[in-house]
């Protein structure tokens, strides 16, 4: 179950307008490069500014370093005073990521520029909740590593590798999982491989000889021992051989959780996914269920609190959202004038947008408010 994943990760020095160009280097602090990541960052890297072959590597750090000139030659003639300066635009492993560095390949691009492309390899051991699936469409996670003295054996002292649910079977109807395990005990019995090409193959029935000449049921049961307490089980259990291939999600690539971070510029609330960092949405079925169970302080320190809380001004007279002027110092209504009265409402920000949308279409929305008990 043991497999290696490798990710590739490549840089490419461009040239730019101008005779400007991207430089391979260790980025130095002394050197006024913008977006400097700390001498830790580059720790791994050598002379030429790569990463040295079978390096073992973590989130974070930086496998080629790399420096850039400024996007635009007017952010040059701004900072002239304190000298011209370069941007680090170094390649790093992905924050979640660890690994061993694979290879090192120094080669060119398209457009005739030095590139470098480097292979982390990173071993992974089966955990739970990584995916894995027969050639019958029969996919499933791990449910649960036992321990090798815990699993059932037969009398010949066989434990299976897998254990699989038999309520996968009956919906799906994949009968030829059922065939597959029985042919490949035959095959393994027989010493040499069995062809189960669909229409041409060999037929089922030719199994039954070698099952029989073996001593084993056609059926593919046998008698099974509780490998915890020792006794057989009350009834026989089907057990074959069949191929099983691990799939590409695993969970050490899926892991997420979040206390505090960014923001999105529009709706003040959490950014979304996993590579921004974002938060865990709590959507309207979980909603549904705080609300059902009555959890209303709880509903309302998901929704509103550890959300887009924000505080809005209101003219207590119209209903209509005031601002606050900052060079008369007061709060201002744009309908009552002095007349007004303002007084602050904590709200969703989606809800202060919302207003604004509704306005924006000419229709005005009035809050009634009340002081709060």
């Amino acid at each position: 179950g043991r497999t290696f994943f490798f990710r590739i990760y490549d840089a490419e020095a461009k040239q730019y307008p101008g005779g400007m160009r991207d430089t391979f280097e260790i980025p130095n602090a002394e050197d006024n490069i913008r977006g400097y990541k700390g001498e830790k960052a580059y720790r791994l890297l050598e002379e030429d500014g790569v990463v040295a072959s079978e390096s073992p590597v973590h989130g974070g750090d930086i496998l080629i370093g790399k420096t850039s000139p400024p996007r635009f030659m007017e952010e040059y003639r701004e900072f002239e005073s304190t000298g011209p300066y370069r941007r680090d635009t170094s390649i790093g492993v992905r924050p979640s990521e660890t690994g061993v560095v694979d290879t090192v390949v120094m080669t060119q691009s398209n457009e005739g520029g030095k590139m470098y492309k480097i292979r982390v390899r990173d071993m992974r051991i089966p955990e739970i909740g990584d995916k894995f699936a027969s050639r019958h469409g029969q996919k499933g996670v791990l449910g649960i590593l036992a321990k090798a003295e815990d699993l059932p054996y037969t009398a010949d002292g066989i434990s299976p590798d897998v254990l699989i649910n038999p309520h996968a079977f009956p919906s799906r109807m994949t009968v030829g999982m059922f065939m597959e395990s029985i042919c490949g005990k035959a095959a393994a019995l027989r010493g040499s491989q069995f062809d189960g090409s669909a229409f041409v193959g060999e037929k089922m029935e030719e199994v039954k000889p070698v099952m029989d000449a073996a001593g084993f049921k056609y059926s593919g049961k046998e008698i099974m021992y509780d490998g915890r307490t020792g006794k057989s089980f009350p009834v026989e259990v089907f057990i074959g051989v069949v191929y099983y291939q691990k799939l590409h999600h695993m969970v050490a690539d899926k892991i997420h959780a979040r206390a505090r971070g960014q923001v999105q510029m529009l709706t003040k609330q959490p950014t979304e996914g996993r590579a921004r960092g974002g938060g865990l949405r709590f959507g309207e079925m979980e909603r549904d269920c705080l609300i059902a169970y009555g959890a209303s302080m709880i509903l309302k320190d998901r929704l509103l609190d550890e959300s887009d809380k924000a505080d809005i001004f209101v003219c207590e007279r119209c209903g209509l959202v005031a601002y606050h002027d900052v060079k008369q110092r007061k709060y201002v209504c744009r309908v009552c004038g002095d007349k007004a009265k303002v007084s602050s409402v904590s709200v969703a920000y989606a809800f202060k947008l919302l207003l604004q949308e509704m306005q924006s279409l000419n229709v005005a929305p009035r809050l009634l408010i009340k002081e709060k008990v």
